[in-house]
């Protein structure tokens, strides 16, 4: 029996994952833990769920991975300055002692804080260390479906590569080609994030919902004047506008003259020029992309694509790979972050290192649904109730179901809390916030009166599977909420559809979550109860937090969300709470 941790840490968006003889068992970001978004500090608490969750020692783990090598990214960073020199000095100057006294010595640092966890792990243990897209491509094709597929990677940076393209058959997975820093579509995606007021490596997914309220009016302007995309999806940047390499800015003056405006100010109005902007760096990195999968279609005559990287997040780009790269079957990565590095980096050692056979089915992915962080008991729900002085109804089995169905259908939200912890960013059923998606205004009501957030921001419908071609077509079958289907061209010309404008976006797209009733059975009961109510099969998903809070995953999370918003039920493993009638204890 071979225990292997999966770390990532040190950049953003930390977490730990645990396999067992190559299957995890498993996973979560830091974040859940320490409530600090995207939190980049080392893992602790999630390495100690991990141990916990198995029964085990970090004494008994066999081999320890970290899923990128910092030396690389050192000399990387070293050779930019060099190569960038005079410019830079500012930034070289505030980066090295940070380097050279911490980020450096990861080794170190991770033995010590290892040791820390459990006294008996002795410090002198070997630590694996795994390329960081290494680790994306392994976190995307080791848990696919497929027994051969091509691999894509996609994000800002690792050490040097930005982008690679690996081949995966049975247990090998075979690396082909590479573009390398500091040319990057997720660089250069995250340079438009900055540009639009928004916060880098965390709100590219806010650029992606703005994009459909504009026009890609500056699309040829950004191919005229900031990349050069090659025949076969290559690309290089022109760096005069970009300040990434030696400056603390992602853009620079070049930049704003360019495009005729400054970089937007936080809380400025968003204006039509904005909408515009996001518009035309989405379309511009969804044609790369498509241009890209094409050629590697032509290429290596493989039906099968797997994709990581943070770019992997964004479900635009991932629908328009599927309808035009040729690729017959796209299995994307949930946790396609630097998150799923750890997973990534423990597959790696399992396949590669320990040369683990891998049996591969065809019918189901190998991530469990994403289910694979904490859970609690009714116990321990209970006490969290009453240290909030929270009264509770204890309703059993389908019951239970169905008062939340009534619940939605008059119009109320819900924070619907049960079994294991989502591992990536989206809510798939288990910590999140649902709501009615018959009613046009919920987009509003939500995003102003419970997540607290831009009033751009759409929502995504969880539907049951057998209903799932009806409402948006033939091929819509994702479980994670990785595609976006048009809704559109469907169910409004179908007389037997219930209408769902509240989880549509503006574009007439949304982005999908099937639930399956062999895979969710418990939500596919939720959705179920609301079908046999209302006629409608799908409610809007949204995940259990506030925004720049991570989602919740504790039952004091979930009730610090409750008390803090304008949900109005708050239903947690079998019980439920009114928040009118049923608020505090007498």
């Amino acid at each position: 029996m071979a225990y292997i941790l999966g770390i990532s840490a040190y950049y953003h968006d930390s977490a730990a994952c645990l396999l067992k003889n190559g299957e995890v068992i498993a996973a979560a970001q830091e974040e859940r833990f320490s409530r600090i978004k995207n939190d980049e500090s080392f893992p602790a608490e999630a390495i100690k769920f991990c141990l916990k969750f198995a029964s085990i020692s970090l004494a008994e783990v066999d081999h320890v991975v970290f899923y990128e090598k910092p030396f690389l990214k050192f000399e990387r960073l070293l050779e930019t300055y060099v190569n960038f020199a005079p410019r830079g000095l500012r930034s070289f100057l505030k980066s090295m002692p940070v380097w050279l006294k911490d980020k450096l010595f990861i080794k170190k640092n991770i033995a010590r804080a290892l040791n820390t966890i459990d006294p008996n792990w002795k410090k002198s243990r070997t630590i694996l260390f795994a390329d960081h897209h290494r680790s994306h491509a392994a976190s995307a094709f080791y848990p696919s479906p497929f027994e051969q597929a091509v691999v894509l990677t996609v994000d800002g940076v690792g050490e040097w590569a930005t982008t690679t393209v690996s081949v995966g058959h049975s247990a090998q997975l075979t690396l082909k080609k590479e573009i390398n820093f500091p040319n990057s579509i997720g660089l250069l995606y995250s340079a438009f994030t900055y540009y639009l007021g928004f916060k880098v490596n965390s709100d590219e997914y806010k650029v992606m919902g703005l994009a459909s309220y504009g026009t890609p009016v500056y699309k040829q302007l950004i191919y005229d004047h900031l990349i050069d995309v090659k025949t076969d999806g290559s690309f290089l940047l022109n760096m005069d506008y970009f300040d990434y390499c030696t400056g603390l800015k992602m853009t620079n003056k070049k930049f704003d003259k360019l495009f005729g405006h400054p970089v937007r100010a936080k809380g400025e109005a968003l204006l039509t020029f904005h909408k515009d902007i996001a518009s035309s760096i989405q379309k511009v990195t969804e044609e790369i992309m498509i241009k890209l999968t094409q050629s590697l279609y032509r290429e290596f005559a493989i039906d099968n694509l797997c994709i990581a990287g943070g770019v992997a997040l964004n479900c635009i780009i991932n629908s328009a790979i599927r309808q035009h790269s040729g690729f017959k079957r796209i299995w994307v990565q949930p946790a396609a972050g630097d998150a799923g590095g750890a997973l990534g980096a423990a597959y790696s050692v399992f396949y590669e290192h320990l040369s683990g056979v891998r049996n591969v089915d065809p019918q189901a992915d190998g991530m469990k649904q994403s289910l694979l962080g904490p859970s609690y008991t009714r116990h321990e729900v209970i006490r969290a109730l009453s240290a909030y002085g929270l009264n509770y109804e204890e309703v059993e089995h389908e019951l239970y179901y169905l008062k939340i169905a009534e619940y939605l259908a008059e119009g109320k939200v819900i924070a619907y809390f049960k079994g294991r912890t989502e591992f990536g960013p989206r809510a798939l059923g288990c910590r999140s916030i649902l709501a009615d998606p018959r009613n046009s205004e919920m987009k509003a009501i939500l995003n102003a009166k419970i997540k607290f957030r831009e009033s751009f921001r759409p929502f995504a419908p969880a539907i049951l599977e057998e209903f799932a071609d009806l409402y948006f077509g033939e091929g819509s079958k994702n479980r994670y909420m990785l595609f976006t289907e048009n809704y559109s061209n469907n169910s409004q010309q179908a007389s037997n559809a219930v209408l769902i404008p509240g989880a549509v976006h503006v574009d007439g797209t949304a982005r999908v979550q099937i639930v399956n009733q062999v895979h969710h059975p418990d939500f596919h009961k939720v959705i179920t109860a609301f079908y046999n109510l209302t006629g409608c099969p799908a409610v809007i998903n949204t995940s259990l937090n506030v925004m720049n809070e991570p989602m919740a995953s504790s039952p004091e999370d979930a009730i610090c969300c409750f008390l803090n918003t304008e949900i109005d039920i708050l239903a947690i493993e079998g019980l439920l709470i009114d928040k009118k009638s049923r608020a505090l204890m007498i």
